[in-house]
């Protein structure tokens, strides 16, 4: 269990699975609405993890301005958040996708600077831009073929708002340490509160509530539940608690690898030279900005 709970076999899971998730989403979109297919994910997940902790006789009991911020965290991190990944991935291929949410490292520390004064260093502001010129270089023809119907643009800005919904989330996250909450139950409430949230936002747009029979469809939901939620943000949100936010995000500079690889052979991502060199600028753009120390810490 020691080896299981250690902190290179957390990253691991983070990497791998998260990597994976990207594609996995693809099955999601088409039929449902993106709302429901939320909402089936994190209800799912966090029916499992309520089963859990009953199982394992956990308390579960909490107060009311605890609550609150679950409430913050389900809407920002399980409902905001994967509402737009999902609308995004209309547009994007998986591998962008998860190259632009790779910029959530960054925005983690702009956002802590704010919420909690932590220091801004040079090292910061270096990588923030070569992050920039990255993203401008991916989606350069977009740019200079501006029209109001670009989707690729379109599908960019959504993902941007997700990371920063994304990033918001963790900030709530690192405000719910002071209250010592453990991690299952903090899901199992925060993802419960996601997942209701997901399924308000579509019934008062008047969606119809319904499912898609199709294998694929069941699957992937099931995988996105189980690993891509359950265990993924579980081991995220322990390293969150045990190494810091920054170090805990450096994860996302891993994972688009893996993204890439996958939509590379499932997907017939196009690779271009400018392309890649802006996806090569935005990974070195995020481990700039994390410092040495900090790695060797870890």
């Amino acid at each position: 269990m020691a080896f299981i709970m250690s902190t290179p076999v957390l990253y691991a899971l983070c990497v791998l699975i998260w990597g994976s998730t990207w594609f996995a989403i693809e099955f999601q979109l088409g039929v449902v609405p993106h709302e429901y297919s939320s909402f089936y994910r994190f209800g799912l997940a966090s029916l499992l993890l309520f089963a859990f902790c009953w199982f394992k006789k956990l308390p579960m009991r909490y107060g009311l301005l605890q609550h609150a911020w679950l409430v913050l965290m389900g809407i920002t991190f399980f409902g905001l958040n994967y509402l737009l990944v999902y609308e995004a991935q209309e547009y994007l291929t998986s591998a962008m996708a998860s190259v632009i949410f790779s910029a959530v490292l960054i925005v983690n520390i702009f956002n802590s600077w704010l919420f909690f004064k932590a220091k801004i260093t040079a090292r910061v502001i270096i990588g923030s831009a070569l992050g920039l010129i990255g993203m401008v270089m991916i989606f350069w023809n977009e740019l200079t073929d501006f029209t109001l119907e670009n989707a690729k643009l379109y599908g960019l800005l959504i993902a941007l708002l997700g990371v920063l919904c994304a990033s918001i989330g963790n900030m709530v996250s690192v405000q719910t340490q002071k209250y010592d909450m453990p991690v299952i139950q903090m899901n199992a409430y925060a993802m419960g509160y996601g997942s209701l949230f997901s399924l308000i936002v579509g019934l008062v747009q008047g969606k119809a509530l319904i499912y898609d029979m199709a294998l694929g469809y069941s699957i992937s939901l099931v995988y996105l539940s189980v690993f891509g939620s359950v265990l993924a943000f579980g081991a995220y949100l322990t390293l969150l608690r045990r190494i810091g936010i920054h170090k805990a995000t450096y994860a996302v500079v891993l994972f688009p690898a893996v993204a890439l690889i996958i939509s590379t052979f499932f997907e017939d991502f196009i690779w271009t030279w400018i392309i890649a060199t802006g996806i090569v600028l935005i990974g070195l753009g995020n481990v700039f900005v994390i410092n040495r120390e900090d790695i060797k810490k870890q």
